[in-house]
C-alpha cells in the first residue's frame, strides 16, 4: 500500500522551512546588544520579571523606573504595551523547561512564528496563483536578510504577523465553508463553524500582540466583498467577528489607563516630524529602507513584471494588491514611527514577499519560453545580486557594537545585591540597564543626589 504523505510542493515547502530554520540561528547566542537592541531588552526585561516575580500579566514590568519612556516617573517599573502574551510563552520556556538562556527562548519563539508565517502564506498564494508562486513567496519571506534578522530578534512583532496571516487564511477556509443563503446546521461544532473560531481567535491574538493588525484586516475584508459583494454589511457573523476581536483589546487599553507611568509616549509614531508624504519620507521608506535595505536594488527586477504582463485573474490580483494597500496605509498613517524605525517594516514583508513572489513567476516564465531554464538561471543570479546588497547593510545588525555593556553588566551582576539599583549611563538606551539585570535609570533623567534619594544604589560608567 503507497501512501503519500506530502506532494511535491509541500515537501519543497518543508526544505525551504528548514533551511529558514537555521539560517536563522545565526548569532543565536548573541547577548541583547545587537540592533534595536533597546526595544528587545525592554520586551526581555518584561519577561525576566515574570521569571523572578511571577506571571502577573495584569501588571507588566520591566526595569526602567524612570520618566524617559511615558514623561512620568515610573517607580514601580510599569510597562504597558502590547498585552504580554509572547512575554508569558518566553518566560514559561525559560521557567519551565529551560536548557538554553531566557533570550534564546525569546528568539525561539520569534523564528517559529516566521515559520509558520510562511506556510500560511504558502497556503494563502497557492489557493489564488498556484503552488510556484506559493514557493516563490515563501522563498522570499525566508531569504531576505532584513527578515532574516527581524525573524529572531526579540519582539512582538513577527508574532503578530504569524496570527495575522493565521487569521487570514482561516477566515478564507471559512468563507468557502459558508454557503451564501441561510442553512441551518444541526451541529455546533460543524467543520464551518471551528475554522470561523480559529481564525476569530487568531484575530483576537493579532491585536493583542500589536494593535496594528487592524492595518491589515484589509484583505479579509476584500474577501468578504469577493463573496458577499456589498451585502457583507447585512453579514451578522462579520459583525461578530468584528466586536469579539476587539473587545480583548479594548479591555487592555482600558485598563493601561490606570498605570500613566507605564504607558511610553505613542502619539508621535503618527507623525509627530511632520515627515508624512514629504521628500524625505519617499526617500526614506521608497530608497534607503525597501529599495536598499530590503530587496537590495534587483529586487526590483522581479516586481517590474507585475505592470508589464497581465497573467493573472483580476479578482485574485485584487486579493494581492489587498495586502499591498494595507501596508501602505500602515506606513503612511504611523509615518514617523517608520521612518524612525527600521522594525517597524517587519509587519511590511508578507504583502512585499508576496508581490516577489508572483512578479519572479513572470520573468521565470517568460524567460523560459525564449530559453529553456534561462528564467531559473537569471532568477537566481538577481536574487543572488539583491541578496548581497542587501546583507551588506543588513549583516551589521548582528553586530555587537558596545561589547563593553555586556562586560560592565556582567560585572555589575556578580558584585552588587540583586535587589541593588543602578543608574546605568547609556543617553536613555536601557540595553546596558538590561545587562546588569538590575532595575535603575538608563540616563541622568534627574540629578544624581535626586535618584539617590530615589533609591539609586550604584552609578555605572561603561569604559
Amino acid at each position: 500500500m503507497n501512501i503519500k504523505f506530502l506532494t511535491k510542493a509541500q515537501t519543497l515547502l518543508l526544505i525551504l522551512l528548514i533551511a529558514g530554520f537555521f539560517v536563522r540561528l545565526y548569532k543565536f547566542d548573541n547577548p541583547v546588544a545587537d540592533w534595536h537592541s533597546w526595544r528587545q531588552a525592554d520586551t526581555s526585561a518584561v519577561s525576566r520579571n515574570f521569571v523572578t516575580g511571577g506571571f502577573d500579566v495584569l501588571h507588566p514590568k520591566f526595569d526602567d523606573l524612570s520618566n524617559v519612556a511615558s514623561g512620568t516617573d515610573n517607580p514601580n517599573g510599569y510597562r504597558f504595551v502590547e498585552f504580554p502574551i509572547y512575554n508569558v510563552l518566553q518566560a514559561a520556556g525559560y521557567k519551565y523547561m529551560g536548557f538554553i538562556t531566557l533570550e534564546e527562548w525569546g528568539r525561539l519563539i520569534t523564528i517559529f512564528a516566521s515559520l509558520i508565517s510562511t506556510a500560511f502564506l504558502f497556503f494563502l498564494v497557492k489557493k489564488r496563483f498556484g503552488k510556484k508562486a506559493a514557493l516563490l513567496t515563501s522563498f522570499f519571506f525566508l531569504f531576505l536578510p532584513f527578515n532574516i534578522y527581524y525573524s529572531r530578534v526579540i519582539l512582538p512583532d513577527p508574532s503578530m504577523v504569524m496570527a495575522i496571516l493565521g487569521a487570514t487564511y482561516f477566515f478564507q477556509l471559512w468563507l468557502e465553508e459558508s454557503p451564501k443563503s441561510k442553512v441551518k446546521s444541526p451541529k455546533l461544532f460543524n467543520r464551518t463553524n471551528v475554522l470561523y473560531i480559529i481564525s476569530l481567535l487568531f484575530m483576537t491574538l493579532s491585536l493583542l500582540l500589536k494593535p496594528y493588525a487592524l492595518f491589515f484586516t484589509l484583505s479579509m475584508i476584500y474577501l468578504a466583498f469577493e463573496k458577499y459583494g456589498l451585502k457583507f454589511f447585512r453579514k451578522w457573523q462579520l459583525w461578530i467577528f468584528m466586536i469579539l476581536s476587539v473587545i480583548p483589546l479594548a479591555l487592555w487599553r482600558i485598563w493601561m489607563l490606570n498605570f500613566p507611568a507605564g504607558i511610553p509616549a505613542s502619539a508621535w509614531l503618527f507623525n509627530g516630524n511632520h515627515i508624512r508624504f514629504r521628500p524625505s519620507f519617499f526617500y526614506w521608506l521608497g530608497y534607503k529602507r525597501l529599495t536598499q535595505l530590503i530587496i537590495g536594488y534587483f529586487g526590483w527586477i522581479f516586481i517590474i513584471p507585475l505592470f508589464i504582463f497581465k497573467i493573472y485573474k483580476r479578482k485574485d490580483i485584487y486579493f494581492a494588491l489587498s495586502f499591498a494597500l494595507s501596508s501602505i496605509i500602515y506606513v503612511s498613517v504611523l509615518a514617523t514611527g517608520n521612518v524612525q524605525h527600521d522594525y517597524y517594516q517587519i509587519l511590511t514583508i508578507p504583502s512585499l514577499s508576496i508581490i516577489l513572489g508572483l512578479g519572479s513567476l513572470i520573468l521565470i516564465n517568460k524567460l523560459n519560453s525564449i530559453y529553456r531554464y534561462l528564467g531559473f538561471i537569471l532568477f537566481f543570479v538577481i536574487f543572488a545580486l539583491s541578496f548581497y546588497f542587501s546583507w551588506a547593510i543588513v549583516q551589521g545588525y548582528f553586530y555587537i557594537d558596545n561589547p563593553s555593556i555586556v562586560a560592565a553588566g556582567n560585572y555589575i551582576d556578580k558584585n552588587t545585591p540583586k535587589n541593588a539599583k543602578v543608574i546605568a549611563l547609556y543617553q536613555g538606551d536601557t540595553s546596558f540597564l538590561y545587562q546588569t539585570k538590575r532595575k535603575g535609570w538608563a540616563s541622568l533623567s534627574k540629578s544624581v543626589p535626586e535618584l539617590i534619594n530615589l533609591g539609586a544604589d550604584y552609578l555605572v560608567i561603561r569604559s
